[in-house]
């Protein structure tokens, strides 16, 4: 794995070479192991939470551990184009606009002790602009080698806090052309469904259930790429206990190992469908 500058790392996509890297800053890391139109991001899968922002939090590590999207990387790390947050969304949302990217408040509770320093702030807003500055390059060269791009955008949830019965997973599609992509939604949907997960665990998936897609990560591609399918996905945790903070590797394991085949059958599917 190399470490790159952001201008460095965008060189590389524009010349179509293929690099596993660590931003500069080590905020995110990217891997290109073959061009092809598809591509996996886990933009909450970071916990890292700078040193200096330490004693002016309110939430301890595993309020924020709670918060984030662990093993979402690990669930993907098989494909061949993969985007990956190393820093916790309590630093800055990278699935919240600019504007909204650094809480106040989370869940409820009050994040800062003292307001944001204003080069605290600026730091970590640096950052997310950083992040978006690649996905555009990204998401720019693969619309310019194949027409059309898809792109599972990976996320888990709480599904303990949920006092109804959820599903296993979930698909966000509020902001995205039904009309046009409908049928890859339901046949994603459909293979989710199909998950074999071990520990008795049963897999059910849904449309708009838990949550409708209304993220930012999203949002900025579907609004600046019109060929490019984003498919918000969301796994409830029955990966770990969200509880206790104990992580349940073998099934972060069978899920990795599903998709392994899976996802790449649906790109392909997809690719075949729309290509133009």
């Amino acid at each position: 794995m190399l470490k790159l500058s952001i201008e460095e790392i965008i060189q590389k996509i524009n010349r179509e070479e293929t690099f596993e890297a660590v931003s500069n800053d080590y905020s995110f890391t990217i891997k290109i192991d073959e061009y092809v139109p598809y591509a996996c991001g886990a933009v909450h899968d970071g916990h890292q939470f700078r040193k200096e922002l330490w004693d002016n939090c309110l939430h301890t590590a595993y309020d924020r551990w709670f918060e984030e999207d662990p093993a979402t990387k690990e669930m993907v790390k098989s494909h061949p184009i993969l985007i990956a947050a190393m820093d916790s969304r309590f630093e800055y949302d990278l699935n919240r606009t600019p504007e909204t990217a650094i809480y106040t408040d989370a869940w409820g509770k009050q994040l800062w002790k003292n307001p944001l320093p204003k080069k605290m702030h600026e730091k970590s807003m640096q950052k997310h602009t950083n992040f978006y500055k690649v996905v555009h390059a990204l998401i720019a060269k693969l619309e310019e080698k194949f027409g059309v791009c898809v792109v599972y955008d990976m996320h888990s949830y709480n599904w303990k806090r949920w006092d109804r019965e959820v599903p296993t997973w979930n698909l966000g599609t509020s902001n995205i052309d039904n009309s046009r992509f409908g049928k890859e939604v339901e046949s994603w949907r459909a293979i989710l469904e199909k998950t074999p997960l071990p520990n008795g665990i049963t897999s059910t998936s849904k449309i708009n259930d838990t949550f409708q897609g209304n993220g930012y990560f999203l949002k900025y591609i579907t609004q600046n790429f019109k060929n490019t399918l984003v498919l918000a996905t969301e796994i409830a945790k029955i990966y770990c206990d969200e509880l206790e903070q104990i992580m349940f590797p073998e099934v972060v394991s069978a899920v990795e190992k599903y998709l392994k085949n899976e996802l790449k059958n649906h790109a392909e599917a997809f690719y075949k469908a729309h290509k133009l």
